[in-house]
């Protein structure tokens, strides 16, 4: 008979419970959406790579606030990219979290700010970008970006060279695309 060979263990990629402890939404099948701006819902999890540098992108193509004056829909497509460091954010509470801008009256410009600012105390990523692309109301097509970094001086570079390239469809999809 034969002898097998033992085969070397390979290293487990699934997360462990401890690694998913502040995760609460994922799996979740009640599903309860906030009515309000909600930065508290979002979660984040262990980044199992922090010291190789790779970028996450999620692209929100419903993303809708309320204009602080008249009341009524802004629509637009979030893109949200980053360099992640010890944290990455959970996708289901980010979608929850786009969600509640729903009822939320804001400037363009703020949501984004505040969407940026709202990952960056959660994560601390190395870098992080999010653009906003507000469909026309009025005949005005409003584009804002916001990026941050870390302060190291490889990432602030980064954000240096991106911010200073930055035109509307530079880092999402061509405007000739979308028109």
């Amino acid at each position: 008979m034969a002898q097998r060979k033992s085969s070397p263990k390979k290293k487990s990629t699934a997360r462990t419970d401890s690694e998913l402890k502040g995760v609460s939404l994922l799996g979740n099948q009640n599903t309860k959406y906030p009515d309000t701006y909600a930065p508290e819902i979002l979660e984040s999890f262990p980044n199992k790579n922090p010291k190789s540098e790779a970028w996450t992108s999620f692209v929100c193509t419903e993303f809708t606030s309320l204009c602080p004056k008249t009341g009524q829909p802004d629509f637009a497509r979030i893109y949200i990219n980053y360099i992640a460091d010890k944290k990455m954010v959970e996708s289901k509470s980010l979608k929850l979290y786009l969600f509640s801008f729903r009822n939320h009256g804001d400037f363009h410009e703020d949501c984004i700010q505040k969407i940026a600012d709202d990952l960056y105390n959660l994560m601390k990523p190395k870098y992080i970008e999010v653009i906003g692309e507000f469909t026309p109301r009025g005949g005005i097509t409003i584009y804002p970006y916001v990026s941050l970094d870390n302060g190291s001086t490889r990432f602030k570079k980064i954000k240096d060279l991106r911010f200073s390239n930055y035109s509307p469809g530079k880092y999402t999809l061509e405007l000739s695309r979308i028109y």
